[in-house]
């Protein structure tokens, strides 16, 4: 299911027509209100998001949704100024889109989205804790426990990042590779928003990070043998 969050009706209808197209279940709403609501009995795999909405701002939308929601969430909207961008992203949003969009693409978009909120595996293979620099990562819970034995919850972003990096340690990885190989335009920071937050978590020393290197020009690597058990 797809949850449209648009109150200008001919937009909606054209987001509508494309994922229909493409076998997708569609429920519109014309306000931030009406969505919130309707989340409190259902809720979708993937969300589409205006921002400038009639009754709330989009990203106060974003922030109550991640603050009690764990599914997918592509920003569609006409402000692709650097700093909603930026701001929707680390709020939370999954994808970030701006008007006049290819309705081609926003399936494309949707279909990745949906992809990293599928229950995680590890390698294909039923093993689902991975052991690496003392760490250690539950794929089926995304608990990530410390060295130290203190145990958190990572959000489904970060679990499916580190989940990534885990199955390939000591490779160089694209941004493209680690976002489901989704082009990606010169404005585009989503997954170095994942990094820095995912490296908050395992690093003393964020800024000099030891174990998520960057590779400049090339992408991230994960620095460290990894053994799944």
């Amino acid at each position: 299911m797809v949850y449209i969050v648009e109150d200008d009706e001919a937009v909606a209808r054209l987001i509508r027509s494309a994922l229909e197209k493409y076998d997708f279940s569609v429920d519109c709403f014309p306000s931030g209100a009406a969505l919130l609501r309707q989340l409190q009995q259902r809720t979708p795999g993937v969300c589409v998001l205006d921002l400038g909405l009639p009754d709330m701002d989009g990203l106060e939308v974003v922030r109550q949704i991640r603050a009690r929601h764990a599914f997918g969430l592509l920003i569609l909207t006409g402000r692709g100024d650097t700093y909603d961008r930026v701001a929707g992203l680390e709020l939370g949003a999954d994808d970030y889109m701006v008007k006049p969009f290819e309705p081609r693409e926003l399936v494309a978009r949707v279909r990745s989205v949906l992809r990293r909120y599928q229950p995680l595996t590890a390698a294909g293979d039923g093993r689902r804790v991975a052991e690496f620099a003392g760490w250690r990562f539950d794929t089926a819970t995304h608990d990530l426990c410390s060295p130290q034995g203190v145990t958190d919850t990572l959000s489904l972003a970060e679990a499916t990042l580190l989940r990534k990096l885990l199955e390939r340690p000591n490779q160089i990885l694209s941004r493209e590779q680690l976002l489901d190989g989704r082009n990606l335009d010169a404005l585009d920071r989503s997954i170095d928003l994942r990094v820095s937050r995912l490296r908050k978590r395992l690093e003393e020393n964020p800024q000099h990070a030891r174990l998520i290197k960057t590779v400049y020009g090339a992408g991230y690597l994960l620095c460290t043998e990894v053994v799944w058990r």
